[in-house]
């Protein structure tokens, strides 16, 4: 199985991906959305973490195979660059929402020098802006960015416009397109969603896929 399907079925799975296309989620950011994905419930799940974990390692191999160091995202981000470092026998590090306000008000945990090739590990990217603030950081330290791996992306006009215009590449391991199909098959949604999900996919600020006939 393709590792873009091979994941989606992970997710679905241990239910971290979650559809409400009758009663939407509302993201802290105000959108409404028939979908939920907690990346989070696959480090619970010692099968799939391992189908993840190996996924991240063998897209930094691919994409970026001159990485020196890889930084994850606060919070989600941390377990998954943890554990592909071990993997890849790379060296980790973090970066925070803020600085400290105590200590030595670090933003960015671990050891980051300056021209080291960094790439940016991830759990989820919908609009872009929590990673691409995470890259800046980076930049702003001194670090060559290669690029984001991530486990899901949504795949919104938004966040690619933004990751395009921050000139950062990100390589998913599985997208909302896949899940969606994977989901119709196996029978977690009905066919007729499906459409239903790739409107709010292609325009979340158009909410007439909540009420649309089936």
């Amino acid at each position: 199985m393709e590792l873009k399907r091979q994941i989606a079925t992970d997710l679905l799975k241990i239910k971290a991906v979650f559809f409400r296309p009758e009663e939407p989620f509302t993201w802290a950011s105000g959108i409404k959305s028939p979908v939920y994905c907690d990346n989070r419930l696959t480090l619970t799940a010692p099968d799939v973490r391992s189908d993840v974990e190996n996924g991240l390692a063998a897209s930094v191999c691919e994409f970026y195979p001159g990485a020196d160091v890889l930084m994850g995202t606060s919070t989600a981000g941390i377990a998954h660059a943890a554990i592909t470092g071990h993997i890849l026998g790379l060296p980790m590090g973090y970066v925070r929402s803020g600085a400290k306000d105590h200590g030595r008000q670090n933003q960015i945990e671990g050891r980051l020098l300056p021209g080291q090739k960094t790439v940016v590990v991830e759990d989820l990217i919908s609009t872009g802006g929590s990673v691409i603030e995470v890259v800046n950081v980076l930049r702003e330290a001194g670090a060559e960015v290669l690029g984001i791996v991530s486990i899901f992306t949504y795949g919104m006009k938004k966040g690619i416009e933004r990751l395009a215009a921050a000139n950062v590449t990100n390589h998913s391991l599985t997208d909302f397109d896949t899940v969606a199909e994977v989901a119709a098959e196996e029978g977690y949604i009905k066919p007729d969603d499906v459409k239903r999900l790739i409107a709010f996919r292609n325009d979340p600020s158009d909410e007439s896929w909540i009420g649309a006939a089936k």
